[in-house]
Parts: C-alpha cells; sequence; structure tokens
C-alpha cells in the first residue's frame, strides 16, 4: 500500500511540473537581446624587471643592481611595500677561461604601475641606471566588475525600451521580465599580452637620452556585454 501512495504522490508531482512548463509556453512573450560596450584604458600595468650581473657585463653586482632599482621606482613615487614584488631569486654557474669558474646571481622582480606615463618612465629610469630588461607581462582595469555591472544595466535598459517600442504597433504592453541570460567578454590586444605595447623615441644610453624618453601607447580595453530578455506581453 505505501508503493501505491508513492507512485500516485510522484504521478502528482509529475503533473505539476508539466503544467507549470505549459503555463509557461503557453505566455505570450517577447524576447529582445542588446549589446553594449565601451573601451577603458588600462589602470594596472604589471612590469616585470630581472636584474642580471652578466647584463650589466659584470659592471655591477645584483644588490647593486637592486638598490638602483630601488632608487629610480622611489623618485617615480611608487610604493615599493605595497606594488613591489620579489618573484624569483637564483643563480647560475658560468664558466670563463681567465677567472674560471663563477657564480652570477639574478632576481626577478614584479611591480605595477598605473599609466602609460608611469611606465615609461620607470623604463627609461631603470634602463639609465643600466637595467634594460623591463617588460610588461599584464594589463588590467581595476573596476572591471563595477563597469560590467554598469553595462549590464544599460543593456537591460534598452533591452526593455526595444520591447516596447515593438509591441506598441499592436496596441500591447510589456510586462515583467520573465527570464534573463548575459554575456560579457573583455577584449584587447594588450589585454594580458606584450604584442600590443609600442615604444618609440628610444635614444638608449646616449648623450641625448634625455631629450627622447621611452613612450608607451596602450590600447584601450574594450569591455562588452550581451544581455537577452523575455517580457511577457499584455
Amino acid at each position: 500500500m505505501k508503493h501505491v501512495f508513492y507512485l500516485v504522490g510522484i504521478s502528482i508531482f509529475s503533473l505539476q511540473l508539466q503544467a507549470q512548463s505549459k503555463n509557461y509556453i503557453d505566455q505570450p512573450y517577447i524576447e529582445t537581446e542588446v549589446s553594449v560596450d565601451t573601451l577603458v584604458v588600462p589602470d594596472k600595468i604589471h612590469l616585470k624587471i630581472i636584474l642580471n650581473e652578466e647584463d650589466s657585463k659584470n659592471k655591477k653586482s645584483t644588490e647593486a643592481l637592486e638598490r638602483d632599482m630601488y632608487k629610480v621606482l622611489k623618485s617615480l613615487d611608487i610604493d615599493t611595500k605595497k606594488d613591489l614584488t620579489l618573484l624569483d631569486a637564483s643563480s647560475d654557474f658560468k664558466s670563463y677561461f681567465l677567472s674560471g669558474q663563477k657564480v652570477l646571481k639574478s632576481k626577478v622582480y614584479a611591480v605595477i604601475v598605473h599609466d602609460a606615463v608611469t611606465t615609461g618612465k620607470v623604463m627609461a629610469g631603470l634602463e639609465r641606471e643600466g637595467i634594460s630588461n623591463v617588460s610588461i607581462t599584464k594589463t588590467e582595469y581595476s573596476k572591471s566588475e563595477q563597469l560590467f555591472q554598469a553595462l549590464r544595466a544599460k543593456a537591460i535598459v534598452q533591452a526593455k525600451t526595444n520591447a516596447e517600442n515593438m509591441v506598441a504597433p499592436l496596441q500591447q504592453t510589456v510586462g515583467k521580465a520573465i527570464h534573463i541570460s548575459d554575456y560579457n567578454a573583455i577584449s584587447g590586444n594588450l589585454y594580458g599580452k606584450v604584442s600590443g605595447i609600442q615604444i618609440r623615441g628610444v635614444a638608449s644610453m646616449s648623450d641625448n637620452y634625455e631629450s627622447a624618453p621611452i613612450e608607451v601607447d596602450f590600447e584601450k580595453l574594450n569591455f562588452s556585454v550581451r544581455v537577452g530578455v523575455k517580457f511577457l506581453m499584455n
């Protein structure tokens, strides 16, 4: 007997689900899809700085290069406690005919700067100190989530406006939203890459270096949102 009640319960529940599904399908609705996007200048630029005695032709020790790096960053008001990180410290054995075997130490740092002008100044300042192994490893926008939320809100408002314009000739109105889907993306040659960097006006280690600073141009990041909304029709 218990088994009979169990099966009846399952049947009733199944009928309820079918009824709900049928009611949803039978309701008149309109679906609109809207895409919005915007361009944003990245405000978090990740630099990798490699300090290597071999790069300086053994004229400076890694410790000396490190002191010079700190001096340059401090002069540009970069918070070295917050935005500078030691990624790796290592040493390699190299063989020389005259001096025999010698240890060459190297260190790898990551520093975050917040605009293209500062990026160029860091590169120029480090190169003047004999530190030329500097690269950009990643670019970001610090308020990306807030921007996505604003774009979604704008897209949903536009979706409703589009739906109202479409049903107006039918002398009908738009009701509540019954389904919302969205897709978002960030694109740009510089997003997480190095290939989009443009460096010009470089007169490396020359007498007229001060008159030809390093200029770095960042392509803006494209933030895009696509929203699909189903509205009931009254």
